[in-house]
């Protein structure tokens, strides 16, 4: 049985091929967007980033093309045109879930993680080229029911409405504010240009409920740049304000 390949990503990327490139092949730039800091993400990017990937260049009719392409046939290629030099076309694509017993029928998290990680580099390059970046992060955590959601609590249970382009300004429970603008919206995802404390990216992963039983998950990952102690530090207060209880069990 041949698999269909599947589109799970395509944007734009304002900026060079070879700096979008830079950033898939050094893993010190690689590190400026992918995943969140914890202690094992530089052996997951050698890893992931490493010899088993295969590189593939070609330049042709005033159009670069390169692609990396793993063992289990998940590939990523950056395409350029000659006359457009500072915007790069980044797609990935996967194989199909048919035949495939990991995949649930609800939530693929590899899908997932390759939409989220794309808005990061996007938004590492396009707002924040040549920083290095700081996350904070709260994972799996419990979604709630419909009396006492999570999302609510955060006060950000009104984004997934919202139209790409929509101004983020939202109340949270405890009278701060959130302000910002939504950047990508899909059926399990959101990210969000946050105008806080610091120009910042917000991605929230949303679980269904028919992936994680009883109420589905929520992650989320605020990625920072170029903030000095104090502010971290206050960004750090800021985030845990946000999650409560449910960051520090998780």
């Amino acid at each position: 049985m041949t698999l269909e390949d599947r589109p799970i990503v395509s944007l734009d990327v304002a900026a060079p091929v070879a700096t979008v490139w830079a950033h898939l092949r050094d893993p010190q730039l690689v590190r400026r967007w992918f995943g969140w800091d914890y202690d094992g993400l530089d052996d997951e990017i050698r890893q992931i980033f490493g010899a088993e990937v295969r590189e593939h260049h070609e330049h042709a009719d005033g159009v670069t093309r390169r692609t990396l392409t793993w063992p289990h046939h998940d590939v990523l290629t950056v395409t350029a045109r000659d006359d457009e030099p500072r915007r790069t076309h980044l797609t990935i694509t996967r194989r199909s879930h048919d035949g495939l017993a990991a995949y649930d029928g609800v939530y693929d998290e590899i899908d997932e993680g390759w939409v989220a990680f794309a808005q990061q580099l996007r938004f590492a390059l396009e707002q924040h080229p040549g920083e290095d970046r700081v996350t904070l992060s709260v994972l799996g955590l419990d979604a709630g029911d419909r009396r006492d959601p999570l999302l609510y609590r955060a006060g950000l249970h009104g984004v997934r409405g919202l139209p790409v382009g929509a101004h983020v300004d939202v109340t949270r429970p405890d009278g701060s504010r959130v302000g910002g603008t939504l950047v990508h919206r899909s059926e399990h995802q959101v990210a969000i240009h946050l105008h806080g404390i610091a120009e910042s990216l917000l991605v929230l992963m949303l679980e269904p409920a028919g992936h994680h039983p009883p109420h589905g998950r929520v992650s989320a990952v605020l990625s920072t740049y170029g903030l000095d102690d104090a502010t971290l530090a206050e960004a750090r207060r800021r985030w845990a304000g946000w999650w409560g209880a449910e960051a520090a069990s998780a």
